[in-house]
Formats: C-alpha cells, structure tokens, sequence
C-alpha cells in the first residue's frame, strides 16, 4: 500500500451510497483505487467481476498490497463534526466475525431488510473470494469502547471531502487481540449496517461448505463498535414518495396528524421536527408541513416515525423510497423525481438499544450510520 498521505487516493466510499459517475471519477484517477475491484460496472458485461478478481491477485502480485504476517484486528477511528456542530471521535475495531444461520442467537439483525434482485455481491465474493469491505456490527459488551481507546500501529490516515478523518491501526499484540475478541464474543452484536453483505456471506459459506472448504467463509469482515451514544452517530433516511401529491398524501395522513406550515424546509427544520415531536412533508416549491401526531392514535403502533408513517400511508408504502439529507431530499422533489417527501427524525440510541434487547425488528431504512468507514482501507482474503 502507499504510505499514509497518499491512502486518498486509493479509498471510496461504501459502494452502496456512490453512483457510477462517482464510481468513475475515482477510477479514472488512480489505477489502484478500490472501486476498480470492488464497484465493476454492468458495462462491462458479464466477466467484469473475472476482471476485478485479475486485478485484485495482480495487485498482491506486482507488492501493492500484502497480508499480515501476523495475526491482527485493526482499529478503525473517525473524526467528525455532526449535524449539530459538535466535535465527535468514535473507535470500533474490525476483524472476522462468525457468520450465524438467519435466527440464530449471537448476530442479529437491526431491521428488516428490502430485497434485492441483484447477485452483485455474491458474484463480486465468488470472484474476488474476499471481504472487501466490513460490515458494520454493534456490540452490546458494555466496556468494549475502553479497550479499543489505546492506539495501535497506525497504518493509514485519510480527511475525505467531507470533512471526516478515518484512521486505521493495527493491534498485534496477542493478549490484547484476546481481550478484545472475548468482549466482542461475549454478547450480541447487532448489524446496523450491511445486512445484504452478511446476507451474501451467508450464502458464500454454505457453497463453500459444500465442496469441503467454508473455513474461512464462516467468519466476515466486521467493523464492531459499541452500542453507545458517544460512539454513534445516527440520521434518518427520509421518504421520497412518487405518484401521489402533496395534497393526496396530507388527505391519507389527515386522520393520523395534526398540521402546520414548516416554511422553507433546510436543516434547521430537522432541529424543529425534534423540538415539536414532528414529521415534516415536503412539497416541489420546498416548503414544507409539519405533521404531529394526534393522541392516541398510534397506541398500537411501535414508538418509531417510520413505523407510524407506515401505518398511516397504508397501502401507498409502495410509492416509497428511501433517501438521507435533507438536501438531497428537497433537490430531487425539486427536479421530480419525487411529488413529495416526508422527514422523518433518527432513531434514539435507547430505542435501538431496547429493539435489541427484546429481538424486534425496526422498519426498512429506519437508520442512517453515519459517517461510512471507508472500503480500501483493510481487506480479509477468503483464500482456504
């Protein structure tokens, strides 16, 4: 790998929350950006994951990436100012994590998840036979934050664009390894983000399994953080609705939600929405209605802002779809993509925490972790 002030160049975000042109633009400006492995693009038709796999066993061959001697865990740091101005650091540590059958105990899910048509990422893994970026898991192990505190070996520090600086280091040492895995396995670790890519290993490790090789498919690359408000941080992924207008969604959320005018809606309405316990419609001119709940209405309805709007909208849920930011949901209501919107608020790290405990499932799309770890950063290789 390049020393630390060139990692940039070589790192992407998560391939789920870029678009191609993004996914372009990184690849035209460096040969060894991870996105020409981990992001192949349909154009380049059906032996474009061949292809990421060639460049992937060229790129340890040629000494641009090496394994570990040694086993190790990385710790993986973000700092960031959050949407309320405030300075925040968290930690979680990556490594291998067992892949459970779906209902089993020691992994849980944290919602339930939208399906998905496309094979990308099972036939990415088939190819590459590697985790090429981490799911992301919270640990209920209460105390795991402080043994994750003492720095490692530093390995690559990057500040992307958006002002966040990621940094990885390296543990060796075994007794801390030990102590780290041992908190981590001894309670639940709840997916928070990338249920589809465990999913996927799921699968990967039962065709491994059969042809006599699942060793290392049993286990998947796993950024684990502790389930704390200081190590979180948590948006809302708000509602864009098609074929349905303003007027047409208030008529069906009437009986639900009292209303007032929001004005022009910006980031300080997502502040107004937590003051007044309100959601907020947004219309193509981009101002806004603030929607309360009536009492009582929901009392048989899970304490959740996508649960409730769920149950009110009924059977126009099938118009939803999904976006974080509020301007990038004001924008694309603006341009038609959408006839409208609804913001919902982020999910309290004490209902997380509770749904959790109690083996429920939130919503589709209920929670936005935020910031993304960066892939390219750390890679486990599924090679028997």
């Amino acid at each position: 790998m390049d020393s630390p002030s060139d990692v940039a160049a070589l790192v992407a975000p998560p391939y789920d929350v870029m678009d191609v042109e993004e996914r372009d633009s990184r690849a035209a400006a460096h040969p060894r950006n991870i996105v020409r492995v981990d992001y192949p693009v349909e154009r380049d038709g059906p032996s474009r994951y061949d292809a990421a796999a060639a460049l992937l066993r060229e790129w340890f061959a040629s000494g641009v990436v090496s394994l570990d001697a040694t086993p190790t865990f990385s710790l993986y740091r973000m700092n960031f100012t959050d949407d309320t101005g405030r300075e925040r650091g968290t930690v979680g540590v990556i490594g291998a994590l067992e892949v459970v059958d779906e209902g089993a105990p020691g992994v849980r899910p944290h919602e339930r998840t939208t399906p998905k048509a496309k094979t990308d990422r099972l036939d990415l893994t088939r190819a590459t036979r590697a985790n090429l970026s981490p799911v992301w898991g919270l640990s209920l192990t209460e105390g795991l934050s402080s043994l994750l505190r003492e720095p490692g070996q530093l390995v690559a520090t990057v500040t992307t664009g958006d002002g966040v600086t990621h940094s990885l280091e390296a543990v060796s040492d075994p007794d801390r390894i030990a102590r780290i895995a041992t908190a981590v396995s001894s309670r639940p670790v709840l997916i928070a983000d990338g249920h589809h890519r465990y999913a996927v290993s799921r699968t990967y490790r039962d065709e491994r399994r059969a042809v006599g090789t699942d060793a290392p498919a049993g286990l998947t690359m796993t950024l684990v953080q502790e389930l704390v408000e200081e190590q979180l941080g948590i948006a809302a992924i708000h509602r864009l609705i098609a074929g349905l207008t303003p007027g047409e969604v208030l008529e069906r959320l009437g009986p639900f939600y009292d209303r007032s005018a929001a004005g022009v809606v910006s980031r300080v309405t997502l502040r107004e929405m937590q003051e007044r316990g309100a959601l907020c419609l947004v219309s193509p001119d981009g101002t806004g209605t603030f929607l309360v709940p009536r009492p009582h209405v929901f009392d048989s309805v899970r304490e959740l802002d996508s649960a409730r709007l769920e149950h009110a909208l009924g059977d126009a849920i099938s118009a939803v779809t999904y976006q974080h930011g509020v301007n990038e949901v004001v924008s694309r209501v603006r341009n038609g993509t959408a006839t409208c919107a609804v913001l919902i608020r982020p999910v309290s790290i004490t209902e997380i925490r509770r749904t959790a405990d109690t083996g429920e499932l939130m919503p589709p799309k209920s929670t936005f972790f935020t910031p993304k770890p960066l892939t390219g950063m750390v890679w486990r290789m599924l090679d028997a």
